[in-house]
């Protein structure tokens, strides 16, 4: 297939094959997902966290591939939401705290790891399946999957609306929220439940060695861009959705992996608004000291 320069013509073309119908809704939605729960990652200072759900995603996923023969076709993506959702709730359980998470974090990483590469020792099939878990396999994706990934986007964006207004203040301030009552390990809780699910899904676009590249850099750039949450969400949705739309289109024409024009869209992007914020801080700082020196 070769561009035309044509955009509308090149994109009927392109969404005229299934397998890009179903990479387009899949990534859709897992964009809008992690844009949002991604947003309270970084607020949380949580990206180490979201990379331990991927390796334990990883795990689980490469266990329920041995045992595909019995699975199904469903195996990876039950495998990647049980390994993702047990590493979420024994991390919770060790470390009420965020702020206190690191080490427990690390001890969960550590053990999916090791986990995930017994379980690859002992998959004696071909390496298809492994590679997909590693660097994501977004043109591969049946129906089922979508139908999946669809009941899922809907359980976490319900739940995010439910637990928004807690969740956020919990996330702000740990400290005053706990003083003020709050169910912390509730919301802890929760809080790993999303990013566990989410993580889980979004693995099929980008892979478990890539994951934040949806999960943490399109919202780390929104905070540059705005203060308020609200705002601050809605812009790291844009940008994973572009990222993840512009990504899909380019790798359609070449020969070259969706999740590498993925990750480098949002990590150039996220460079260039850095630069921006410091040349726009220094400046607002140079103009301040002229003030006071005039």
């Amino acid at each position: 297939m070769t561009f035309s320069i044509n955009l509308l013509y090149d994109l009927q073309q392109m969404l005229s094959y299934q397998f890009m119908q179903h990479a387009f809704e899949t990534g859709t939605m897992i964009a809008v997902v992690a844009g949002v729960v991604g947003y309270f990652v970084v607020l949380r200072r949580s990206a180490f966290t979201a990379h331990a759900f991927s390796e334990m995603g990883f795990a689980g996923a490469a266990g329920a591939v041995v045992f595909l023969s019995v699975l199904g076709s469903y195996a990876p993506i039950v495998g990647l939401l049980l390994g993702s959702t047990t590493g979420g709730l024994a991390i919770a359980a060790l470390s009420r705290r965020a702020a206190n998470r690191d080490t427990q974090v690390g001890i969960v990483l550590a053990f999916g790891l090791g986990l995930g590469l017994l379980f690859l020792s002992l998959y004696t099939g071909y390496a298809t399946e492994a590679y997909s878990i590693l660097f994501g396999e977004i043109l591969g994706i049946s129906i089922s999957n979508v139908l999946l990934t669809l009941v899922a986007t809907v359980g976490i964006l319900a739940t995010v609306a439910v637990v928004y207004r807690p969740l956020l203040f919990a996330s702000l301030d740990e400290d005053v929220a706990e003083a003020k009552g709050m169910p912390m390990l509730f919301l802890g809780t929760v809080f790993m439940l999303l990013v566990a699910v989410g993580v889980s899904f979004a693995v099929q676009v980008t892979g478990v060695l890539l994951i934040f590249s949806l999960m943490v850099t399109p919202a780390a750039t929104a905070q540059y861009l705005a203060k308020r949450p609200q705002r601050a969400i809605l812009i790291s949705v844009g940008i994973s959705l572009m990222a993840t739309w512009v990504g899909l289109f380019v790798a359609f024409y070449t020969p070259y992996p969706v999740s590498f024009f993925i990750t480098a869209i949002v990590f150039g992007l996220y460079l260039l608004v850095r630069l921006l914020h410091q040349r726009t801080a220094q400046g607002k700082l140079s103009s301040a000291r002229d003030g006071l020196l005039g």
